[in-house]
């Protein structure tokens, strides 16, 4: 993708990603589910209180993939969004994996139990495991050909926008979204009339944990 894809209102960009595909370490991710988290106005971001050594990467350029531990037990990415110095980016909660299975399920197994392909990236800290990212690709630029990730346009023709083509940065949300409130935070955070900033692929079998959800 071009970084001026990443170049735009978290928001925006969201609904997006759905259906894209981040490619490299040996497997293909198709992202079915993403949540988005909004800098200085938003209460669940690590960029709420400023920058910090921690979240630098929010602030720098989009297209980066900002990686963070969860409770020290396993890392999550993001995909940083909007201009330098806004502090934003999507959370890559679930997707599917749709090449390199088996050295996914090596990742996985060596780490924990899974037993299916829905279970490989079922969730955003299989979905590091299962594609090989660890807390070093913090600051990784998917934009740069020679990092040894990217991420590319959607996949699945039938979800295509019309007059979109496979592979192709999506100019439209996905076709098939769905909306609802983001989940596993505090309750000032997760506010479905405040922060319905949870997107995923309706009825894919893919995405992550329970609540409701608006199509």
């Amino acid at each position: 993708m071009p970084r001026s894809f990443g170049d735009r209102d978290v928001l925006e960009l969201a609904p997006l990603l759905l259906g894209c595909v981040l490619v490299g370490r040996g497997v293909a991710l198709r992202i079915t589910e993403v949540e988005a988290y909004v800098g200085a106005q938003d209460p669940g971001s690590h960029a709420y209180r400023g920058r910090t050594a921690r979240n630098a990467t929010m602030f720098g350029g989009p297209g980066h993939l900002y990686v963070y531990r969860h409770m020290g037990l396993h890392s999550c990415m993001n995909v940083v969004a909007d201009a330098e110095g806004t502090g934003t980016g999507c959370l890559v909660r679930a997707g599917e994996i749709v090449g390199g299975q088996e050295l996914a399920y090596s990742r996985r197994r060596a780490s924990g139990v899974c037993r299916s392909d829905r279970d490989l990236a079922r969730g955003p800290g299989r979905a590091t495991v299962a594609c090989g990212i660890t807390f070093d690709d913090d600051g990784l630029d998917l934009c740069d050909p020679d990092s040894g990730m990217h991420l590319s346009g959607r996949l699945d023709v039938q979800d295509l926008a019309d007059g979109e083509r496979a592979g192709e940065a999506p100019l439209l949300p996905h076709p098939r979204l769905a909306v609802g409130p983001r989940i596993g935070l505090r309750e000032e955070a997760s506010h479905p009339e405040l922060f319905p900033w949870r997107y995923r692929i309706a009825e894919d079998p893919t995405v992550s944990g329970p609540g409701r959800m608006n199509r």
